[in-house]
């Protein structure tokens, strides 16, 4: 079959699982070719299918994400290994870097901390956004931390990354001009479906209401934050209220950020 075909086709399989089922099909195609997506678009119809395509495409049907068949994940404007030891960086995730961006304009920041840093999306996502700045991320997990330092060095950023064993801000010392903080904030008896049933459950439970890290990471934070900088804290989209007040109780000044849906995403704190 030729790839425009198997493309068409692998389309209308995916549907009934994806809420992206050409894109997913690209991405799966593009992979088993060798090339990036755009590559693999403008040259689709002078190549053929390739038999690894099937594996691929019937990994995705049983419910695989496409993240940990190809092994990668775009995020902002660098592209991270992923694996099951971490959370798949998302879209929605961006809205705290672009928080950054904003609350920096005409200036950067030099010194950042990242709080549960996973793959190291966030804090990879600022330093190259930032040429001049360094920073520290920190996890619990040790296989989080691997993939975090594989990344920073595969993106040659490796010598202003730090990364470190830890539990949320205890034992860090500070200020930092910016904290990036995506904790796992969903309700432990919450149903889940799709991609996240494939991420480890250390990274998506939060208590009995979600707020079980907000609540140990709220009292740290006056501290680490410099004066004139700022958290970025990731929320899921009905927390705003009880997170803010998490934030508010420790004299900190609280403003709300939405994603692209339209949904509350991101807390900016900042020291009044």
């Amino acid at each position: 079959m030729n790839v425009p075909d198997a493309l068409r086709a692998a389309t209308v399989q995916l549907a009934v699982l994806s809420d992206t089922p050409r894109l997913d099909a690209e991405l799966l195609m593009a992979h088993a070719l060798g090339l990036s997506r755009p590559d693999m678009l403008l040259r689709q119809r002078e190549r053929d299918t390739p038999a690894i395509f099937a594996a691929l495409l019937a990994r995705r049907v049983a419910g695989e994400p496409i993240a940990h068949i190809v092994g990668t994940r775009d995020f902002w404007t660098v592209t991270l290994r992923v694996t099951p030891d971490v959370l798949i960086p998302r879209p929605d995730s961006e809205t705290l870097i672009e928080a950054a961006v904003d609350h920096f304009a005409g200036r950067a920041p030099v010194t950042i901390l990242d709080l549960g840093t996973g793959s190291g999306a966030l804090l990879l996502a600022a330093l190259a956004q930032w040429p001049q700045a360094h920073g520290t991320g920190v996890d619990a997990s040790p296989a989080a931390l691997a993939v975090a330092q594989d990344n920073a060095a595969r993106l040659g950023l490796a010598a202003r990354a730090m990364f470190r064993p830890g539990d949320w801000g205890q034992g860090i010392g500070g200020p930092f001009d910016l904290l990036l903080i995506n904790p796992p904030y969903i309700a432990r008896d919450a149903p889940l479906s799709g991609d996240v049933l494939h991420e480890p459950a250390s990274a998506l439970y939060a208590g009995i209401d979600g707020l079980d890290d907000y609540r140990r990471i709220a009292p740290d934070l006056p501290r680490l934050i410099a004066p004139g900088g700022m958290a970025a804290i990731e929320i899921g989209h009905d927390q705003k209220d009880s997170v803010s007040a998490l934030l508010t109780a420790q004299g900190l000044a609280v403003a709300v950020r939405r994603d692209l849906a339209g949904h509350d995403r991101c807390l900016v704190a900042t020291r009044p």
